[in-house]
């Protein structure tokens, strides 16, 4: 029998209380929960050190940024434009890598600061060396296998552009040696899976890569741990996985004499689960004997796109406006407020709308949204029908919600658009 999903942090006072103080809807982030998954990253099995960076794609907000650089946790940025972000909120250059699939514009300025480069491609590994000879770097490999729930969230093998292909080897070994530049780090990144058996496959392959260069003193494996978002999935387990690629360090080392720091870059794993989107019902709609009921929410896609883009499940609970629990437990189909077919949240991958057992909700009841921390906000489509921005709380360890993300004004959408025509 389905599972009716529950509240994670927030208690179903809290949830009338925020919706009352700051409308809906609206993100809300547990800054005790971040810390606790800080705290579980940083407790990775290690052999000879551990470095935990934070890929800052997953949620960028400035006070999240804040808890993360509190904990000693690096950041992993995606783009120049996340390196410029983490700069202005006081992360050091050195503690930022830059692993981009579009070669930065502001490389010479960035680079010169002190930023760490990796490079994905014998492109970027040859503009480097042009530009840096004899300078260190990180070499992204693509070690032909990849692992994610779905193939968009697969980032290794035949069907991933990232990474360098792992055949062409020598091929970077040719441009090192031309320009003189010492490989620090090696990484691999394969995507979103939890098998143990993956991870030491990868670490297998990655240390192999580090073998190739004796600079090398930093391996990285990347991120992608699986988060077990529903009841009914589980959680990457970080002491298992991590507990065989210890032995793998280890034996690296007793082997060649070099004892390798092991870098991972968790996003999902830190912050989603520390999310939450309380949203408003809006209406309730039907397709008749044979078809579905439909609850309308007061958000949609340009707030979470997750479940359109890779039909990926959130937890979705009833908390009645007025107190009580809900007399029953019904299927719906639950959609967003956007003017567009793909506006579903209970969906299959490639958007065959399902039903959702949950409790039965009637117009200006809550839903909230669970598991929202991560890709929600950063990788929604803000503004599609010209909805603004979200706004946000940080519930703070004692409790107490504060703002650090104001609604959108409407204006502000369009503030960037050059009237030409009178």
């Amino acid at each position: 029998m389905t599972s009716i999903e529950k509240l994670k942090f927030l208690k179903e006072d809290q949830v009338r209380a925020l919706a009352k103080e700051f409308g809906t809807p609206l993100f809300v982030y547990s800054e005790a929960t971040i810390e606790q998954k800080c705290d579980e990253a940083l407790a990775f099995p290690n052999a000879f050190g551990l470095q935990v960076r934070y890929a800052m794609k997953a949620n960028p907000n400035s006070n999240i940024l804040q808890i993360m650089k509190k904990k000693g946790i690096l950041i992993d940025a995606s783009s120049e434009h996340e390196v410029v972000r983490a700069l202005h909120f006081g992360f050091a250059p050195e503690s930022i890598m830059l692993t981009s699939q579009e070669f930065p514009k502001a490389f010479v300025e960035l680079i010169g600061k002190g930023v760490k480069f990796n490079a994905c491609s014998l492109r970027q590994l040859e503009l480097f060396g042009q530009n840096f000879p004899g300078k260190s770097l990180s070499i992204r490999f693509n070690p032909g296998l990849g692992s994610g729930h779905t193939k968009k969230t697969d980032v290794g093998g035949v069907t991933s552009s990232f990474g360098i292909w792992h055949e062409k080897l020598e091929e970077v070994k040719a441009i090192v040696k031309k320009y003189n530049l010492t490989v620090e780090k090696v990484h691999t990144h394969i995507g979103s899976g939890s098998d143990p058996e993956v991870w030491k496959a990868v670490a297998k392959y990655t240390l192999e890569y580090a073998e190739s260069f004796p600079s090398v003193s930093v391996v990285s494996l990347g991120g992608g741990y699986k988060v077990g978002r529903m009841e009914d999935e589980k959680s990457t387990d970080l002491q298992k996985i991590g507990a065989p690629v210890k032995i793998q360090f280890q034996e690296f080392a007793e082997k060649h004499g070099r004892k390798l720091i092991l870098e991972i870059e968790p996003g999902t794993y830190l912050i989603a689960l520390c999310g939450a989107l309380l949203t408003t019902v809006d209406d309730k709609v039907d397709t008749g004997k044979h078809g579905f009921e439909f609850i309308k929410l007061d958000t949609g896609m340009d707030s979470n796109t997750r479940p359109s883009l890779y039909g990926a499940r959130h937890p979705l609970v009833t908390v009645k406006k007025d107190g009580g629990e809900p007399r029953s437990n019904k299927e719906y189909v639950v959609v967003g407020h956007c003017c567009e077919s793909g506006d579903v949240f209970t969906q299959k991958e490639g958007g065959e709308p399902m039903t959702r057992l949950m409790g039965e909700t009637e117009i200006g009841d809550y839903v909230v949204m669970e598991a929202v921390g991560a890709y929600c906000s950063s990788m929604s489509t803000k503004n599609y029908n010209s909805f603004p921005e979200t706004a946000e709380v940080l519930l703070r360890k004692d409790g107490t919600p504060k703002l650090i993300r104001k609604k959108e004004p409407v204006t502000e959408i369009f503030r960037n658009e050059i009237l030409v025509v009178e």
